[in-house]
């Protein structure tokens, strides 16, 4: 992949604001119902918050409906090889007190959350901690061979990471949480893993973060992937978000051009387009009884090996630029204190929307109540098509009942 060079976005963050007519078929002029207007729900899969059973009603909510994420459970699976790689290559001196036990402590994001579910259970099951439950708070002793010896392992405590203003994935709750386990724990805990960067990072900044001690993020947002450049965090895991983002973009300007049936998952994401672009990183298409009508990308794991391959500024050079009309997409994001999403996934959206000859409205929430996004997800005549990132996983319906008419 290589820096690519391109145009800038005027990116519009909107609270009710009106556009210029839109809604209307660019070849013969008439009007398109945004009932029946292209739909993309990316990076928050609608599921229940509970089961993790896929929200098919709103994935179906008509023949142009997708899901864009990433590949959850094979990142969590990255994630955990990530950690025992590490592990592997340590000595015994990473058994800080000696007992014969490397303990850890785990930063959950959101237990109602399939990728943060995902993750916990990859890095439990690489850790032999996984019990094979679901219930976030249940884990069994582990194990696990350091230079030639078998230590147990144990998770001192996995806790979410909850804010006090009710949002989940906390940074600051993640300090809060490093600096009592710091204190509870002492020379026990041996490990840090998080289910993301933002927490990770949260970790560190605790001011009594045992110096040392490994740490495991996941995101590869800027700051991190520096922070492994400096030594401060161990390693992290990519999901590819030019990919993601890239992948959003493509899968509704598919549609929007009228592609149909396999063309849609395929066309400038496995395949070269008419304009020559095609997605560089590996994206699938799953459609089954964990996934319907998801296109996801895959994951990577990041360490002091390659970290330099993930500095902020690269860019996919095969993403070229669209001959297609320009057409208007109204976005909403969950939450815009999120790191990943504000500091990784906004970005790369701003960066590929203009080659697609897209123009994004986006509308940023509070990370807390559905209304903060949904009472700004508004003017819907203006747009020729939504891409929306939920608060709350079970939400997808409260959306497609604003797009009935």
């Amino acid at each position: 992949m290589k820096k690519l060079l391109g145009t800038v976005l005027a990116l519009s963050v909107i609270g009710g604001i009106a556009f210029a007519a839109g809604g209307k078929d660019a070849g013969a002029g008439t009007v398109v119902l945004n009932k029946d207007k292209p739909l993309v729900f990316f990076n928050r899969e609608p599921s229940d918050p509970t089961t993790g059973e896929i929200d098919r009603a709103s994935l179906d909510w008509n023949d142009k409906t997708y899901y864009v994420g990433f590949d959850a459970a094979g990142g969590g699976a990255v994630q955990g090889k990530l950690i025992t790689d590490y592990l592997a290559s340590c000595d015994a001196s990473i058994d800080r007190n000696g007992d014969g036990i490397i303990g850890y402590v785990l930063c959950i994001g959101d237990v109602g959350h399939n990728d943060s579910k995902a993750r916990t259970v990859g890095i439990r099951q690489a850790l032999g901690t996984y019990d094979g439950s679901s219930d976030p708070g249940k884990v069994k002793e582990g194990s696990v061979t350091i230079a030639g010896k078998t230590y147990k392992v144990v998770e001192l405590e996995g806790k979410a990471m909850t804010g006090t203003d009710g949002s989940t994935w906390n940074a600051n709750a993640a300090t809060e949480a490093m600096g009592g386990w710091a204190t509870k724990f002492g020379d026990q805990i041996d490990m840090v893993v998080s289910n993301n960067d933002g927490m990770a990072m949260g970790c560190l900044q605790a001011s009594n973060y045992p110096a040392g001690v490994p740490i495991f993020g996941y995101d590869a947002n800027a700051d991190a992937i520096d922070a492994i450049g400096n030594g401060q965090l161990t390693g992290t895991v990519s999901q590819n978000v030019d990919a993601q983002a890239t992948a959003t973009l493509q899968v509704l300007r598919n549609l929007l051009d009228g592609l149909t049936g396999a063309d849609v998952y395929t066309n400038g994401i496995t395949k070269p387009n008419a304009d020559g672009s095609k997605i560089s990183a590996p994206v699938d298409y799953v459609d089954n009884a964990e996934h319907h009508k998801a296109l996801l990308a895959q994951n990577t794991g990041v360490n002091a090996s390659n970290w330099q391959d993930y500095k902020a500024g690269v860019r996919d050079a095969g993403i070229k630029q669209s001959s297609a009309p320009a057409k208007k997409v109204l976005l909403t994001i969950y939450n815009s204190a999120d790191n990943f999403l504000s500091s990784s996934y906004l970005p790369a959206l701003n960066y590929y929307a203009p080659l697609f000859n897209i123009n994004l409205t986006v509308v940023q929430g509070d990370g807390q109540n559905e209304s903060s996004c949904l009472d700004r997800f508004t003017n819907l005549n203006n747009f020729d098509a939504y891409a929306i990132n939920m608060v709350k996983t079970n939400s997808g319906r409260d959306y497609t009942d604003k797009l009935k008419y």
